[in-house]
């Protein structure tokens, strides 16, 4: 094994360090060695050899910079493809993207919320070869990114199944890369959302961003300095399970009064089933937004719980930002103001006054979005 402070793992870093500089910077910037030097704070001539042998390896363009500018180095975009995978409670999405992290593909398709995993990863399967066979066919897969809605432990084992019964006792990153034979990271998805509206969403102004998405359950994924929080045993963010009231209603968890029994999609919508039967959260969402009286109050008192979960959140972590994506997000202001309301109430007024609350930027694209941009973190340079 090469050891980690050896010369070779040093190149190996710089080089890794350099190309991850470039795809920051994005595909249309005209990024110079000097830019890169800066950005990485490596030396002008390290960043020179590990240019040369980066263009070497076809992964990045070197050309002539206009003016007095020196070359303009890019991410090439023919040396390959990173897929992308978002299992979420009822679907699955597969994304390809060339190297520099543009989507050049993207597909969904239903599935059971009860499904195995050795069926979800089959279908995921099927669905990124149909993409590839519309791709240039000389394209290298180089790495794989997954979202599953459920905490990974420290160990990458699926210990929980309250939302993914199919895959408890599964190490995840295993079994992806047993299937997809390339390097491989798996995350929970609202880590893989709040990287997303971190890098280019609704959180790419803040240094520090809270992400809580809210769909059928609750989930929270955050990051810190440019980086995701995972905690010491890899499951910060479960914010849906916080007890509000602990003689509250039972929650899927086997606890009671969890903010996801108050907050979460799948609860308000069975709260309004004696108004309409057979619901989906999005169609529960919609009903709120042209108005009707019983959803919107829904809405409303979901966003003040959350607004108190939140507040706990922005005491304690001290996020500049907290961006409310999910399906329940569709909703804008009128879940969003709530929340607003319950930082007002719930947390010291300077946290309140100097937190933003914003809607999630990318919609029901940010856990596939982050996957993609995880599958990049694991591209072998």
């Amino acid at each position: 094994m090469t050891s980690p402070h050896s010369s070779a793992a040093l190149r190996d870093r710089n080089r890794k360090l350099v190309f991850d500089a470039l795809r920051s910077f994005g595909p249309a910037s005209e990024t110079s060695q000097a830019d890169v030097a800066r950005h990485t704070s490596l030396a002008p001539a390290t960043v020179s050899s590990n240019v040369r042998e980066l263009e070497a390896a076809g992964l990045i363009t070197v050309a002539a910079g206009a003016g007095r500018r020196g070359a303009v180095l890019r991410i090439n975009p023919g040396a390959g493809l990173v897929g992308g995978i978002d299992f979420g409670h009822s679907h699955v999405r597969v994304s390809l993207a060339d190297l520099g992290g543009t989507i050049t593909a993207s597909t969904t398709s239903p599935i059971a919320d009860d499904h195995d995993s050795d069926d979800g990863l089959r279908l995921a399967s099927t669905l990124l070869e149909d993409l590839r066979a519309h791709a240039d066919p000389g394209l290298t897969l180089h790495a794989m990114g997954v979202g599953l809605p459920a905490p990974i432990g420290a160990d990458g084992v699926i210990d929980s199944g309250s939302i993914l019964p199919g895959w408890v006792g599964v190490h995840a990153r295993e079994a992806v890369q047993q299937r997809f034979g390339v390097p491989t990271i798996v995350d929970n998805d609202a880590n893989l959302g709040a990287l997303a509206e971190y890098a280019v969403g609704a959180g790419r102004e803040y240094s520090s961003v809270a992400f809580i998405k809210v769909s059928s359950g609750i989930g929270a994924g955050i990051v810190l300095d440019g980086q995701i929080f995972r905690g010491g045993i890899a499951t910060a963010g479960e914010l849906g399970h916080l007890t509000m009231h602990e003689d509250g209603p039972l929650c899927r968890c086997g606890s009671r009064g969890c903010l996801e029994s108050y907050a979460g999609g799948a609860s308000l919508v069975r709260q309004y089933r004696t108004i309409a039967p057979d619901l989906t959260v999005s169609a529960f969402v919609e009903r709120a937004t042209n108005g009707d009286v019983g959803a919107r109050r829904l809405i409303e008192d979901a966003g003040r719980h959350l607004g108190r979960a939140a507040a706990s959140l922005a005491q304690i972590l001290g996020p500049e930002a907290i961006v409310v994506g999910g399906d329940l997000a569709e909703a804008g202001d009128l879940l969003l103001d709530g929340v607003r309301e319950g930082l007002r109430r719930h947390a010291l007024e300077s946290i309140a006054t100097n937190t933003a609350v914003v809607q999630a930027g990318l919609a029901d694209r940010s856990a596939a979005i982050g996957a993609v941009l995880m599958a990049l973190e694991a591209v072998d340079v």
